[in-house]
């Protein structure tokens, strides 16, 4: 996920991180979401980025009935592990959660998010969407990586450490 300094990834449902983001957040997360090969968004998300991305699956969950793409666009309904079991069954090994708040928040709740990457840069917007809301967790994390992808945005890659049984 790409955010400001103040933790806000959007402005509104429609709010387009093409639109503010920097050139190098955007080629990272090209690079990131092609290596993994598949994304899952939420369709306020999808419709906000207004097409399937090139070069990976698209997944996007909605309560709607929607046309598929095989191989580019898939729409799914139903429970979250069962939509990552079936991905890892057809040879997906990462997958990246493209957003937005609502379906962040759902798969971090539900225990399926094993690490965070953000982009953090050089706005603020006061107030918006953030990357997770209304949901009760307390999570440790540990820093894999630290990245300055030009003068004034960084990338910091999280693991959410496991609880200890």
């Amino acid at each position: 996920m790409v955010m400001s300094s103040d933790g806000v990834i959007a402005k509104d449902a429609n709010h387009n991180p093409v639109e503010w983001t920097s050139k190098e957040d955007q080629q990272l997360y090209k690079e990131t979401t092609k290596e993994a090969g598949v994304m899952i968004f939420g369709q306020s998300t999808y419709d906000a980025i207004g097409m399937p991305l090139p070069g990976r699956l698209n997944i996007v969950l909605t309560k709607e009935d929607r046309t598929d793409q095989p191989g580019l666009l898939e729409h799914k309904q139903g429970d979250l592990r069962a939509i990552l079991d079936e991905l890892a069954k057809r040879g997906f090994e990462l997958v990246i959660i493209g957003g937005g708040t609502f379906v962040n928040s759902k798969f971090l709740e539900a225990g399926l998010v094993d690490e965070i990457q953000l982009t953090i840069e050089p706005k603020l917007f006061g107030s918006g969407l953030r990357v997770f809301d209304q949901i009760n967790i307390d999570h440790d994390l540990e820093l894999l990586q630290l990245q300055k992808l030009n003068d004034h945005t960084i990338n910091v890659l999280y693991r959410i450490k496991k609880e200890a049984v």
